[in-house]
């Protein structure tokens, strides 16, 4: 299907019937150069700035069947040769000083684009310019807020809204057709020019690999083919929420209050499942992966009794240890971190402690943690699953048991770290049983983890950084890949003075009980922030959600085997299911749960409605039962408790979503 013609002064490329490359000598459509790069990283956050000492036009282009050399002009050294074949575009560096590549594919000014990973704040990228890096994403991710600004004094960690755990050099095209780059290094796509999309890399990248297809519905479903499918969700989680307490032994009395108010569960997850450190900053978790009996005595019974009452017990890992802690000196006994420039191991501060990262480029360091850390002291303990957290953190300037530069690695972190996990997840037989969760991610860590979560938002209603959001995470990732996907309840970051109301976690909840997984978290300052079982509307509130969730299992089970076996996320953008409609390409804040039903939060304070787009169709209004026809915006009732949920009346489930009328 990719098709190179030769023109008067250079070539065109098609894509079937799409122009991807128009390359002439006027107007050149691949640049080369040289940039000196300046990165600063401080705890997960990035200050990058490039240098570009030389940005060379490949004006010459030498064809010879399907392969092109490109130079300065005509009768100058070649500098980058190019082969094009049904695989991609295969580029080789002739001159090995090059560090710099940009390539502009054409364009349409009425064309939307979406991908890059996991984006938050826009899910169309047209018109703005993504750098991709995996990073923390910030606090606040919006320059023009003073959270964001005090971050960024503070800590560095303001953020901006393409900061992103999890990005990917991937996008698709209403033009029907996708494109990846296959590459670790910093990269950006810069879509803000009407004629052209321009990609740049920090290498010479080895291939772009570009997909084709009658609908965008293929499209995804090749992209998850290439990047790899989940599972199925195991089937204990739908027995209800996961309620997230860090509260040592008190945790399991809560927990029974919680069941007594009438929450449906499925899981117990307990970060401090380790122990606690005190810092100046709190009560921070204790990095070595084992269980603390003096924080949860007799834990491992603890975790059978839940167990036997159909309740799954979840912890928290990373890739560091503590320092002070004894998997630490088995660890360094065995050489299995990263090293300094003295060949020593690298010690990462992490704010008055210091951990050392396990080298996962040295495979027995890898089999070493899968087996001795997650294995044996995680799920040989009786834990169903974990957050897999700090896969964004690997240092640029340590060195590395492969031999490649920590800045080429850095991107491809997050996905050795989901091997990881994967891997001893396997070993003991509990793929599609264990459940464990990241936020960062990159290219390939769709077929190792089975579960996205959104990483820290803030615990309000911002437009960069709060609830909102979370679905666009939901939708960008899953149209490269990764089908399941789910967050904090209530936020997590609360910093300057901003704490959660009630409504926000109300609000939070009724979006959970249409995602894939409902899980709570009491955020970064539990005794600051109001919790779920501190106010007894709020409870009500979350208990009725979780029934709600409960009841739709049957409908996200079905929706669980599609995506196993087609790739389709199970929160959807409209246009994947009407993509004729131009209204859907750009609709960011509601999605379709499914084909079936389309669920639009309310995202701000205060609301008690909220402007819906039904695509063309007949809906039902999920608590009225009031027929609605599609095809245009409505003012849809959204009071707390009944947010603005529709559904096609004709879906065989259409009598299970009747029944959550009654609850």
């Amino acid at each position: 299907m990719i098709r190179l013609h030769t023109t008067p002064s250079g070539f065109t490329l098609h894509l079937g019937d799409r122009l991807l490359i128009a390359h002439d000598a006027a107007a050149p459509a691949l640049f080369v150069g040289h940039g000196d790069a300046r990165m600063d990283m401080y705890r997960g956050n990035f200050d990058i700035e490039d240098y570009v000492s030389e940005r060379i036009a490949l004006r010459g282009a030498k064809i010879e069947g399907n392969r092109v050399t490109f130079s300065a002009s005509a009768d100058s050294p070649p500098l980058l040769a190019l082969e094009v074949s049904d695989a991609g575009l295969q580029f080789a560096p002739l001159d090995v000083s090059i560090n710099r590549f940009w390539l502009r594919i054409a364009a349409e000014a009425d064309e939307h684009v979406w991908g890059g990973g996991e984006q938050m704040s826009y899910l169309d990228l047209r018109g703005r310019r993504f750098p991709l890096w995996t990073s923390e994403p910030g606090v606040g991710r919006d320059k023009s807020t003073e959270i964001t600004r005090l971050s960024d004094l503070h800590n560095k960690a303001g953020g901006d809204y393409w900061n992103t755990n999890y990005p990917q050099p991937t996008w698709l095209s209403s033009r029907r057709y996708s494109l990846h780059v296959d590459t670790t290094a910093y990269s950006a796509f810069d879509f803000r020019h009407a004629d052209f999309h321009e990609i740049e890399v920090w290498e010479i990248p080895s291939r772009i690999e570009l997909f084709a297809g009658e609908n965008l519905v293929d499209l995804v479903g090749a992209l998850s083919s290439r990047f790899g499918r989940q599972p199925e969700m195991p089937d204990w989680v739908y027995r209800g929420a996961i309620i997230g307490l860090k509260d040592g032994e008190n945790s399991f009395a809560r927990l029974e209050n919680m069941l007594a108010a009438g929450v449906e569960v499925s899981g117990l997850w307990c970060e401090d499942w380790v122990g606690l450190r005190h810092t100046s900053f709190g009560a921070r978790l204790f990095w070595d992966w084992q269980a603390n009996e003096s924080r949860y005595p007799q834990l491992s019974r603890r975790i059978a009794d839940l167990d036997a009452r159909g309740i799954k017990f979840l912890g928290y890992v990373n890739p560091y240890l503590a320092a002070d802690g004894p998997l630490f000196t088995e660890a360094e006994a065995g050489g299995y971190f990263a090293t300094n420039d003295e060949g020593k191991t690298a010690l990462v501060d992490f704010g008055e402690f210091d951990c050392g990262v396990v080298d996962f480029t040295n495979q027995d360091a890898a089999a070493w943690f899968a087996e001795r850390v997650i294995g044996q002291n995680m799920l040989d303990f009786g834990l169903a699953g974990w957050m897999a957290d700090f896969g964004e953190y690997l240092p640029i300037d340590v060195h590395l048991a492969n031999g490649v530069d920590a800045r080429l690695m850095h991107n491809a972190w997050p996905t050795l770290w989901a091997e990881v996990n994967a891997r001893a997840v396997a070993s003991r037989g509990k793929t599609g049983e264990a459940l464990w969760f990241m936020r960062a991610g990159f290219t390939g860590v769709q077929a190792h983890c089975p579960l996205l979560w959104g990483g820290d938002q803030s615990v309000d209603f911002s437009r960069h950084d709060g609830l909102v959001t979370v679905i666009c995470g939901a939708l960008s990732s899953g149209l490269v890949g990764n089908a399941y996907h789910h967050s904090d309840i209530g936020g997590y970051t609360s910093l300057f003075g901003n704490l959660r109301t009630p409504e926000l976690i109300m609000r939070w909840s009724e979006m959970a009980a249409f995602t894939p997984v409902m899980r709570s978290h009491e955020g970064n300052r539990p005794k600051d922030n109001l919790q779920l079982d501190q106010d007894a509307d709020v409870l009500a509130h979350f208990a009725r959600m979780t029934r709600l969730y409960r009841t739709l299992a049957p409908y996200l089970r079905h929706l669980s085997a599609e995506a196993a076996s087609t790739g389709l996320p199970v929160q959807r953008p409209l246009f994947l299911h009407y993509e004729a409609d131009a209204q859907t390409h750009t609709i960011q804040d509601q999605y379709l749960y499914g084909a079936d039903m389309l669920v639009a939060p309310v995202w701000q304070a205060g609301a008690e409605s909220r402007q819906v787009y039904l695509p063309a169709g007949s809906w039902e209004q999920l608590w009225s039962g009031e027929s609605v026809p599609g095809g245009d915006w409505i003012e849809a009732p959204a009071p707390i408790g009944f947010p603005a949920v529709y559904f096609n009346p004709e879906s065989r489930f259409a009598d299970l979503f009747r029944q959550l009328r009654a609850l």
